[in-house]
């Protein structure tokens, strides 16, 4: 006998699993039974699953019967013409909705060519495999799937139009590509969910050779008249906020130019850029540090008679600055009020980025690389029509990663730009073909190649270069923004080692791989310093091996375990003492041997 659980519950058993099953499935589709409801049969633990639970993920499939679609020619005019609906087909039994558990025991074609009389199901289009990210990137069914996870990934990284009315907005940060255009290639789903309308990158001249050795791994050689001429450049916004609050007894913040009296008062310079009101002014060059509201706040828990008698003593410079390394030009400022009534200012500065080395690009392939050198035009390779390509990528990119939809999106983008039409790169849809003619009745190569010649000695090269257009996105990981260096700066104040992040000036660590980088390179001596950013010197009783402690009225060093006074001062770090430390106070005493060599 079979088991037969509902949403996990027995509620009964069955003789013959498969008559019940198609039972099930055929009320299901003439509407007795809920649509909503899935069918399963594990085979291994000869159990019937009947699921009508939420949480769920179904998707519609084409229902099959005797290896034919159900979903006929006539139908699919029908729908074309609004006669039907979707709710209609999902009636008449025409599609329905089926559960992970239920499709392990469904029998799914992907195009109607392949269906036999054992299929049960038929994929609406063999596209929907795919997520909605992924089905919006070139030729998806030519690539390895990890690349596909890695172009999905950096498409949401990537610098573009997120939001048309971006200039009214003001969001905390916006990234706002100046230039962005629509791709030559495309697919069907970027235009049911209208990305063209919101551009993620450029159309990029793109040749795929080595170049004098600059752009080694995935570092990418970059034209500099093509930056020049505004490829891929990109505008920053990032919104300061700051408001007037009011506090106990009738006090508040006031924004103005600040008086010299006051506590915490800067130097002037810092507010020379602040207008009569104490607020900068729009198109103001700013820099990090500047202020760009000048206020002043009361000092906490004093009254208004005492605020009345010391005057301007009761208060403190709070003045909102240009945080992080953010220089540029102010763009906007909104002066409002919030829910509370108080007053609401809101500074948005603005940033222009031209791409620069070490900035990060990627196709929709996932290839991603840094720019490793800016070449000026004329050093760049060149084609018989005097053709320069605006980025050069490594030809060892392509091999290991296995993503010939980039290789092709090379090809069918010049042949999209000498014929001046977009091509359709819907997954398994694509036909190489017809590129392939295009170029050719141009009077290219049908395989995208040319005979470049070297721009800095003018030689014709031995090999020939493909080369064409690629859809570039620049991604926001900016370099200027993540350089860092730091030789003395803030510590912890509990471990006394370096702070960590960019933003509080921490340092930078160095790990077990870097410690072994310079005992290969014969410079031992350099991890003394390197890793001892926390030391300190301490006494250690020779007794008892305890930390001894300075009495500093009798100007002596006492162990306060054993009461000696024979003790030997001892380098270490303030980490291992804090650990001894912590130790103590779960009651375990940890003694430190010593020598006097």
């Amino acid at each position: 006998m079979t088991e037969v659980y509902l949403d996990g519950t027995l509620i009964g058993e069955t003789d013959d699993h498969k008559k019940l099953i198609t039972e099930l499935k055929t009320k299901r589709r003439k509407k007795i039974l809920s649509t909503n409801m899935n069918v399963s049969f594990l085979q291994d633990k000869d159990e019937i699953h009947v699921n009508m639970g939420i949480g769920r993920v179904r998707r519609p499939l084409i229902n099959v019967e005797n290896g034919k679609s159900l979903l006929t020619k006539d139908l699919i005019k029908k729908i074309e013409e609004k006669e039907l609906t979707w709710k209609d087909m999902q009636k008449k039994g025409i599609m329905e909705y089926i559960d992970a558990e239920e499709e392990e025991n469904s029998y799914i074609a992907l195009t109607e060519k392949e269906l036999t009389k054992e299929h049960t199901h038929l994929e609406l289009d063999p596209l929907l495999i795919l997520g909605i990210a992924t089905s919006t990137l070139p030729y998806p069914d030519k690539n390895r799937g990890d690349r596909l996870n890695y172009g999905a990934r950096m498409a949401v990284q990537s610098v573009g139009i997120p939001i048309h009315n971006f200039l009214m907005r003001d969001d905390t940060t916006m990234n706002i590509l100046i230039n962005p255009q629509k791709t030559l290639i495309s697919t069907q789903s970027m235009d049911a969910i209208h990305l063209n309308s919101h551009p993620t990158g450029q159309n990029i001249v793109v040749a795929i050779m080595p170049f004098y050795g600059y752009n080694i791994e995935d570092a990418l050689i970059v034209n500099k008249s093509s930056l020049e001429r505004g490829a891929l450049k990109s505008i920053a916004y990032r919104t300061h906020t700051t408001s007037c609050r009011r506090y106990w007894g009738g006090q508040e913040d006031k924004i103005g130019l600040p008086e010299k009296g006051i506590k915490n008062y800067k130097s002037e310079d810092l507010y020379n850029k602040l207008d009569q009101s104490g607020i900068i002014q729009p198109e103001t060059k700013v820099e990090e540090g500047d202020i760009l509201v000048g206020k002043i706040s009361p000092l906490r828990f004093l009254g208004i008679a005492k605020e009345i008698r010391m005057g301007i003593e009761n208060f403190r410079d709070n003045s909102l600055h240009l945080e992080e390394i953010h220089d540029g030009f102010v763009e906007k400022i909104i002066l409002t009020t919030n829910e509370e009534g108080n007053i609401l200012l809101k500074i948005t500065v603005r940033d222009t980025r031209i791409p620069e080395v070490g900035d990060k690009l990627a196709t929709r392939h996932g290839q991603k690389g840094v720019i490793g050198l800016v070449v000026p035009e004329e050093d760049m390779p060149f084609t018989a029509e005097g053709i320069t390509p605006d980025i050069i990528i490594n030809s060892h990119a392509i091999p290991s990663r296995m993503t010939v939809g980039q290789i092709l999106e090379i090809l069918e983008g010049k042949a999209a730009a000498l014929n001046g039409t977009h091509i359709d790169a819907t997954a398994f849809k694509s036909s190489e073909e017809e590129p392939r003619k295009i170029l050719a009745d141009n009077g290219f190569q049908d395989d995208g190649k040319e005979s470049l010649y070297n721009g800095i000695t003018g030689e014709k090269m031995e090999s020939k270069i493909l080369i064409g257009i690629c859809y570039y996105q620049r991604l926001y990981h900016i370099v200027s923004k993540k350089i860092h260096a730091r030789a003395k700066g803030p510590v912890a104040l509990l471990t006394k080692q370096p702070t960590a992040g960019r933003s509080k000036g921490g340092g930078l660590r160095l790990g077990g791989m870097e410690k072994d980088c310079f005992i290969a390179h014969g410079a031992p001596i350099v991890l003394q310093e390197r890793f001892s950013s926390d030391s300190v010197k301490e006494h250690i009783c020779t007794e008892c091996g305890t930390i001894a402690v300075k009495d500093h009225i009798k100007n002596k060093v006492v162990c306060l375990n054993c009461k000696s006074e024979e003790n030997i001062e001892v380098r270490l770090s303030y980490a291992f003492k804090l650990l001894l430390d912590e130790m103590k106070s779960m009651m375990i005493a940890a003694s430190i041997k010593t020598t006097k060599d």
